[in-house]
């Protein structure tokens, strides 16, 4: 507000100025005017001159002065320089021909105006007009307005003080709440959340805020969960393994038969260790983009009789029917082992989760730019508030079956990792008691990375 104060006075101050100096530059035209031709070479006074100047002056409110060529005065309004030389820079200027107006700070008058206009005759210089008028007042004008000003802008600082401290507490208090909830949430409390009001950024950010917390909380909820499910998993096989290992060893006199039939337990057991150990280990890989695909031109028909041939003993052992329907040869760019261990997981899953004696439909057909794998079993089906979260990992629906059917919720995360790195995507669809609808779509033309 200051800048803009001095500002403006400077400009007011500017304006006023100039328009007092084209004034006085007027009037003094004027004069010279009217007196050219009272005022001659030889002529020093005339009683129509002195009442010229003193009409003249008492209607500009200025003193004004008829000089002649030699520079003695012919006519002063105030009748105090008559017959007396002046020397005035300003005059000396209007005596050669120019029009001068200047600035003077006088000690007695104080703020005045000088300016000499010169009386021409036939391109002849036969004497000037030379006024004098005080500025103080245009000054004490300038002054009244700026004191207006001022007490304008203090009343306007008053005013936008009042409305940002009011804006700021507005503004501030949420901060506030939203920074003691991060403290909060930093010592552990994941139950915190901000409250909302209103529809501002504000609020937008607390409710991000709260969305973050949320999913942080399921997160955190989900690790807990899934350490106790890796924690159950890894102690069933070592229990198991520890228990027959001490039973051959206080075992004396141990038949041949019995060693082997407890070697092959041990060995079962180890396998379901190292099953999830590699799960783990893939998932980190693929966080860390360890993952590298070797993209080779595979018939995808061919890969998933592979898959179909190794996992159906497991079938078997349900009594559940695979069947393969494949519309015509297709071969595209791949990593056979990546997608083959994605469908894998998948059809696992399905034998795993489909009861005795059910089916299994795995088809391979083009759609329009992708190739879609489609797994259709008649299985015990996904509720659909879980369909949302099934391939995140160490998420399990049901996490008592799940416990009893192996597992750790690693298998659909590690599967929808493969395809998206083959710039593909997983569909899937599921009703509860009728059984679940996988869709693996692969472009058929990928772009491999250099």
């Amino acid at each position: 507000m200051l800048l803009i104060n001095s500002f403006i006075s400077e400009a007011i101050r500017i304006n006023y100025i100039n328009q007092k100096k084209i004034h006085l530059f007027t009037q003094g035209n004027i004069i010279a005017g009217r007196v050219i031709n009272v005022i001659e070479d030889r002529i020093v006074e005339s009683s129509g001159l002195e009442e010229i100047t003193k009409e003249i002056s008492k209607d500009i409110k200025a003193r004004v002065l008829i000089v002649n060529k030699m520079g003695f005065v012919v006519s002063d309004s105030y009748d105090v320089l008559k017959g007396s030389p002046i020397r005035h820079y300003e005059l000396q200027e209007s005596l050669k021909g120019k029009a001068v107006a200047k600035q003077h700070n006088l000690e007695k008058y104080g703020r005045t105006m000088y300016v000499s206009v010169p009386i021409i005759l036939n391109t002849k210089v036969i004497g000037a007009v030379f006024i004098s008028a005080s500025l103080e007042e245009i000054y004490q004008n300038i002054h009244d307005i700026m004191r207006n000003f001022l007490y304008l802008s203090l009343i306007s600082i008053l005013i936008t003080g009042f409305i940002s401290f009011v804006f700021a507490k507005l503004i501030s208090t949420p901060i506030e709440k939203l920074t003691d909830s991060i403290m909060k949430i930093h010592q552990g409390n994941l139950d915190e959340r901000v409250e909302i009001r209103g529809n501002d950024e504000l609020s937008n950010l607390g409710s991000a805020f709260n969305l973050m917390i949320t999913k942080l909380a399921q997160v955190e909820q989900q690790r807990k969960d899934f350490v106790a499910n890796v924690s159950h998993e890894l102690r069933t096989p070592l229990s198991a393994i520890k228990l027959l290992a001490e039973s051959l060893l206080h075992q004396e006199d141990v038949k041949a038969e019995t060693y082997r039939e407890f070697l092959q337990d041990i060995d079962t057991e180890v396998d379901r260790l190292n099953k999830i150990i590699e799960n783990l280990l893939a998932l980190v890989d693929i966080d860390k983009g360890k993952l590298e695909l070797d993209y080779q031109i595979t018939y995808v028909n061919y890969l998933i009789e592979n898959v179909i041939h190794s996992l159906k003993p497991l079938a078997d052992n349900k009594q559940i029917e695979m069947v393969f329907y494949e519309r015509e040869k297709i071969h595209i760019k791949l990593d056979q082992i990546k997608i083959q261990q994605a469908l894998t997981n998948i059809i696992h899953n399905a034998i795993k989760y489909t009861p005795n004696g059910g089916k299994i439909e795995i088809s391979l057909y083009p759609e329009y730019e992708d190739v879609v794998i489609k797994i259709e079993d008649n299985g015990i089906g996904i509720p659909e508030e879980s369909l949302p979260y099934i391939f995140e990992r160490f998420y399990r629906v049901d996490k008592a079956r799940a416990r009893s059917t192996g597992g750790t919720g690693l298998g659909l995360a590690i599967s929808q990792q493969i395809v998206v790195l083959h710039q593909g995507k997983i569909e899937v669809a599921s009703e509860v008691n009728k059984g679940t609808v996988f869709y693996v779509r692969l472009p058929k033309e990928v772009r491999v990375p250099n």
